[in-house]
C-alpha cells in the first residue's frame, strides 16, 4: 500500500508584542489573544482600522500559501478530481479557480452562496476546465455524503480534498451564546472532520490517499 499523504496549510505567524506590554494588559485585566492586548472598549475600531491598511494583504498572502501546495500536487496527477469546500468566494474561491485553470475537475462547494459558485464554475470552464456545484453544510454528514456522491458520480473517483468552509461569530466572550460556539465548532471542526473522513474512504478503496489540504479560512480576531 502506498504511503499516505497529507499537507496542512495555516494562516502565517503573528508577531508578539514585547512582554512589558503583554504584563502591563495582564495587569490592567485584559485579555490577549494570538500575542495582541487591548482593551475591549477599543478592539472593534483598532479591527476595522487594521482592517482597512491590511486585510487584503493577508488574504492575498494566505491565498498564496494555499494555492501552491496545492497546485504542485496536481502537477503529480493526471487531470485530478477535486472538492473544495467553501469555494464560492475568498480563498476557497481563488483556490477553485487555480486548480481548474491548472487541468483539475473541480467540485466548487457553497452554502449558501450559489450564485456566485455558478460563477465560479463557469469561469472554470472558459478557462477549459470542467466543474461543478453542489449546495450543502459540511457540518453535516448527509450533506458531505451527499457531495462526495456527486463527485463520484461525475468523475468515478476524488483525488484531492481542500477543507476550506469556515465561519466567524465574533462577539465579547461575556456575551457568546453558546448556540454561536457550537456553530463555529460544528462546521470548523467537525466539518474538516467529517469530509476528510469521507473522502479517505473513498481514496482508501484505491489503495492510495492522494492528497489532503486543510486552510484555514477565517481570521481571529
Amino acid at each position: 500500500m502506498a504511503a499516505a499523504t497529507s499537507a496542512a496549510v495555516s494562516s502565517p505567524a503573528v508577531a508578539a508584542p514585547s512582554q512589558r506590554a503583554a504584563s502591563a494588559a495582564a495587569r490592567r485585566g485584559f485579555v490577549t489573544f494570538a500575542g495582541a492586548a487591548a482593551r475591549p472598549s477599543a478592539l472593534r475600531s483598532d479591527h476595522l482600522r487594521a482592517a482597512g491598511r491590511g486585510l487584503s494583504s493577508g488574504v492575498c498572502t494566505h491565498v498564496a500559501a494555499v494555492e501552491a501546495p496545492v497546485v504542485q500536487a496536481v502537477t503529480e496527477l493526471e487531470a485530478p478530481v477535486v472538492v473544495v469546500t467553501g469555494a464560492s468566494r475568498g480563498i476557497g474561491k481563488a483556490v477553485a479557480l487555480a486548480l481548474g485553470k491548472a487541468g483539475c475537475k473541480v467540485l466548487v462547494n457553497y452554502a449558501r452562496s450559489s450564485k456566485e459558485a455558478e460563477e465560479v464554475s463557469q469561469e472554470i470552464e472558459a478557462a477549459g476546465g470542467q466543474a461543478i456545484t453542489f449546495g450543502g453544510d459540511v457540518s453535516k454528514e448527509a450533506d458531505v455524503e451527499s457531495m462526495m456522491k456527486a463527485a463520484i458520480d461525475k468523475w468515478g473517483t476524488i483525488d484531492i480534498l481542500v477543507n476550506n468552509a469556515g465561519i466567524t461569530r465574533d462577539t465579547l466572550l461575556m456575551r457568546m451564546k453558546k448556540s454561536q460556539w457550537q456553530d463555529v465548532i460544528d462546521l470548523n471542526l467537525t466539518g474538516v472532520f467529517l469530509c476528510t473522513q469521507a473522502a479517505t474512504k473513498i481514496m482508501m478503496k484505491k489503495k492510495k490517499v492522494k492528497k489532503l489540504f486543510h486552510s484555514l479560512n477565517w481570521f481571529a480576531w
